[in-house]
C-alpha cells in the first residue's frame, strides 16, 4: 500500500447558519482537517488551493506520518458565510502499478450513497456500520490507461419522496497526466434502482473462516417480527391539529424522566413495562400510535429471531436500524410483505454478516437494557425507538452491576419541531433543542 497524491475538486454551497462542516481525515478523495464556520452576511465565491501531503508530524515526542494540507496538521479552516460558494482544488495524484487503499465514509445527513470510479474496478474488503454513517473500505488499482477519472456519488432514494439528485465528483488523476485531459464519467444506478441495491447488499459476506468463524444460531428460542412505519396524533396546539409519529409495531416510544438501566436494577415501578408485543397487535390499523415506553424482554443468551418489516403507513421510506449491546447476523433481505413460511428457507445461515448496527439474529448475552433505533435522529424523535432487556443469567458474571457512586444525573435531549404559519401561508418549521435534568 501506499499513501497516494490527489487530485480534485470541491464545490461547496453553505445553506445553514453556525453549523461545523468538518472533512474527516482519510485517504484517496477524501480530505483531511478542514472546517468551516457560516456567518449571516452577504454571499460570495471564495477559491482555495490545497496540497495533499505525507509528512512526520511530532506529538508527544514522537514522530508519526500524518495526511496534512499546505503542510499544516490539521489543516486551514475556511470562514463561510450562508449562501456563499467554496470551490477547493485538492490535488492528488496516483501512480500506475500501485494500489491504493480507499476508505469511503458516507457522511450524508439523510441518505445512501451509490459511488463509483470512471474505468476501476474496486474490491470491497471490509463494511462498518450502515448509512448514514458507514465506512467502507475497498481496494482500487491503478492498472488502467494513465489519464483522468471521475469519481461520483449520489443518493439512492427508491421512496417517494423529494430528495436531492445531484450527483458530487472528483477527480482521480494519474501522475504525470495534465490538466487539461478531460476526465471520463463513471455509470451510476438510477437513484431509485432498488435492485441493484439489494444485490449489492446481498453479495456481502463474512469470512466465516477457522479464525473468523460466523457462528449462526440454527435454532432460535422467539421469533419477533415488528412492523415499521409512520401515524398521526392528534395535537391541539399544531398545524391542522395532527403531528406525525413514528412507530414499531404501532407504538411510538417516549423517553422516561428516569434512566430505563437505572429503573431495571432498582425495580423501579411505573417507568416502563415489559409487554413490548412480539407482533404487530393490530396489523395495518394506520391510525393512531399509543404513546408509551414499553420494553421487550429477553432471557440471558437466548437465540433471538426479528424480522423488520416496512410499511406504508403515510408513506414508504428508508429505514436503517441500529441495535446496541447485541451483534446480529443479517440472514436475509426482500422486497414486499415477509412470509414467515417461505422466507426463512432463503435465509444464509452459513457466512451471513455480523453487524451491531436488517431480519436480524442477535444472541443476547449481554446484561443491561439496549436501545434499538432509527438512524436518523429526527425520526427517532419521533418515537421510532424501544429498548430490549437482557435478563441476568445464572453464571457470576451474568448480571447487572449497580451503578456507580458518582453516577451523574441523567439528561433527556429532545429534539422538538414547532410548525407556525406566517403570511402569505406560508408553513415556516423552527426545530430547537429542548434539555431536561433529572
Amino acid at each position: 500500500m501506499s499513501h497516494p497524491d490527489k487530485k480534485k475538486e470541491l464545490l461547496l454551497q453553505v445553506f445553514h447558519l453556525d453549523k461545523w462542516l468538518y472533512f474527516p481525515d482519510g485517504l484517496f478523495f477524501l480530505v483531511g482537517f478542514l472546517a468551516f464556520i457560516s456567518f449571516p452576511v452577504e454571499a460570495a465565491v471564495k477559491k482555495y488551493q490545497f496540497n495533499i501531503l505525507v509528512k512526520n508530524i511530532s506529538r508527544l515526542c514522537h514522530a508519526k506520518p500524518a495526511v496534512t494540507v499546505n503542510g499544516r496538521f490539521p489543516g486551514p479552516t475556511i470562514y463561510a458565510r450562508e449562501g456563499d460558494r467554496v470551490i477547493v482544488n485538492v490535488t492528488n495524484h496516483v501512480e500506475s502499478g500501485k494500489t491504493y487503499l480507499l476508505r469511503i465514509i458516507n457522511a450524508a445527513l439523510n441518505d445512501d450513497l451509490f459511488f463509483a470510479i470512471s474505468g476501476h474496478n474496486m474490491m470491497l474488503v471490509e463494511v462498518d456500520a450502515i448509512a448514514p454513517g458507514q465506512t467502507t473500505n475497498v481496494l482500487v488499482r491503478a492498472k488502467w490507461l494513465a489519464g483522468r477519472y471521475f469519481m461520483a456519488a449520489r443518493p439512492f432514494m427508491d421512496a417517494p419522496l423529494p430528495a436531492d439528485n445531484k450527483t458530487a465528483t472528483a477527480i482521480l488523476q494519474y501522475k504525470g497526466i495534465p490538466n487539461i485531459v478531460l476526465p471520463t464519467r463513471p455509470q451510476l444506478p438510477a437513484s431509485n434502482d432498488t435492485d441493484f441495491a439489494l444485490s449489492y447488499n446481498k453479495k456481502l459476506r463474512s469470512l466465516n473462516s477457522a479464525k473468523f468463524p460466523a457462528i449462526v444460531p440454527l435454532k432460535v428460542d422467539r421469533k419477533l417480527f415488528y412492523t415499521v412505519g409512520f401515524g398521526k396524533d392528534l395535537c391541539t396546539t399544531c398545524v391542522k391539529g395532527t403531528r406525525l409519529l413514528a412507530s414499531l409495531n404501532n407504538i411510538s416510544f417516549v423517553m422516561p424522566k428516569i434512566g430505563l438501566l437505572q429503573a431495571h436494577y432498582f425495580n423501579t415501578k411505573r417507568v416502563f413495562r415489559t409487554d413490548f408485543p412480539d407482533k404487530p397487535p393490530k396489523p395495518f390499523n394506520y391510525t393512531g400510535a399509543p404513546l408509551t415506553a414499553d420494553l421487550g424482554t429477553f432471557a440471558y443468551n437466548s437465540p433471538v429471531e426479528l424480522a423488520l418489516q416496512d410499511t406504508n403507513l403515510l408513506k414508504v421510506e428508508s429505514h436503517p436500524f441500529h441495535l446496541h449491546g447485541c451483534n446480529f447476523f443479517v440472514i436475509g433481505t426482500g422486497i414486499g410483505n415477509f412470509d414467515p413460511v417461505k422466507d426463512p428457507s432463503k435465509f444464509n445461515l452459513v457466512d451471513p454478516i455480523e453487524r451491531n448496527t436488517v431480519a436480524d439474529n442477535p444472541v443476547t448475552n449481554n446484561v443491561s437494557v439496549w436501545f434499538m433505533h432509527y438512524h436518523l435522529e429526527l425520526d427517532t424523535g419521533w418515537g421510532l425507538k424501544m429498548a430490549f432487556v437482557v435478563e441476568d443469567g445464572t453464571g457470576a458474571d451474568q448480571s447487572i452491576q449497580p451503578p456507580s457512586k458518582d453516577l451523574p444525573p441523567c439528561y433527556l435531549f429532545e429534539n422538538v419541531c414547532q410548525c407556525t404559519t406566517k403570511k402569505g401561508s406560508k408553513l415556516v418549521c423552527e426545530m430547537y433543542l429542548s434539555i431536561y435534568m433529572y
